[in-house]
């Protein structure tokens, strides 16, 4: 072999190599949410999927392809678990059926960083784990509760039996618990159903719709319940794609860094929701003393009780802790 030749082909070897290099470095995951990117609620994945392309550059990229648009929301983790997408963003009670205990993250009053000092994440990486998902760690949004609205006047809790109210899986034996009718429904239906009078209330945080019910929604009742969180879903697949030290890198930057900052961040963001609430005219149906204790204990105590149903007893005390006492 020439001087030439060999030099041409140790040439092409390094150039594989580096190819390869590369190749290796550059990873991307596609994600779907299950909110539209234009929502208000899909603010706190917009700035995880910034930060970590920002902080990750160069090694990992997420390419966040869209929401409802692309898949319906309730296929969000079983499209995960398949590997038909990477990952996804999803609302825990979108994947009780798959993930029951999921649901107890918004059955809570703590903030994400009280939640965070309990073993919470771990055991829920590993609860996910046995279902065929990466749990990646929360989007939080611990500010954001959720509030019963309606048309017609009501005056406190003995108004709401038999009123039918739309509801998400979570919040359906709170409602049931209130002896009204609770109705799953997805969210772009409650407009028309509150118009033609198929429901009479629904329940839902006030995050960037009160502009479009002022017709259809007059009064609120408070206190606030829960607390709102959505989890990042990866399939382990995917996941295991990464280096084992980059797993780590970008699971503690969320967990430890970016999560608290996106649950803070919603304070702004919660005070404008309540502007507009009063400026659309809601008026509070304020409730106080042992009514409003009574009102958040049956909150708390009437889903921990469903979730009771699914969830292996030694697993639902643990997280009950964690969570709630």
């Amino acid at each position: 072999m020439t001087k030439q030749l060999l030099f041409k082909s140790l040439l092409s070897l390094s150039l594989i190599g580096a190819t390869g290099v590369v190749q290796a470095e550059e990873i991307r995951l596609n994600a779907v949410s299950f909110t539209p990117k234009t929502a208000v609620v899909s603010h706190g994945f917009e700035e995880f999927v910034t930060a970590i392309n920002e902080e990750f550059d160069g090694e990992l990229e997420i390419n966040w392809r869209g929401g409802p648009e692309v898949m319906p929301p309730f296929r969000l983790a079983d499209a995960v678990r398949n590997g038909s997408i990477d990952m996804a963003l999803t609302s825990p009670s979108y994947y009780s059926g798959l993930v029951p205990s999921a649901t107890a993250s918004n059955l809570s009053f703590k903030t994400y960083e009280e939640i965070a000092e309990t073993d919470y994440l771990e055991r829920m990486t590993q609860v996910h784990a046995e279902r065929g998902l990466h749990f990646l760690g929360e989007i939080p949004a611990s500010p954001v509760k959720f509030f019963l609205f309606f048309k017609d006047e009501v005056a406190g809790i003995d108004d709401l039996e038999g009123k039918r109210i739309r509801v998400f899986p979570t919040i359906l034996p709170f409602v049931e618990s209130l002896g009204a009718e609770p109705l799953v429904m997805p969210m772009g239906e409650i407009y028309t159903a509150m118009e033609r009078g198929v429901i009479d209330g629904f329940a839902q945080s006030n995050l960037g719709w009160v502009d479009q019910f002022k017709d259809v929604v007059n009064y609120y009742i408070t206190p606030r319940f829960y607390r709102a969180g959505f989890n990042v879903l990866v399939n382990p697949e995917a996941w295991e794609e990464l280096p084992e030290g980059l797993r780590e890198r970008v699971q503690a930057y969320l967990r430890e860094e970016l999560a608290p900052q996106i649950d803070r961040s919603w304070e702004e963001t919660m005070v404008t929701a309540q502007t507009q609430m009063e400026d659309a005219g809601f008026q509070e149906v304020r409730l106080s003393g042992e009514a409003a204790d009574e009102y958040l204990d049956t909150a708390i105590e009437a889903a921990w009780q469903h979730l009771a149903e699914d969830v292996d007893p030694d697993l639902h005390a643990e997280l009950r802790a964690m969570l709630v006492d």
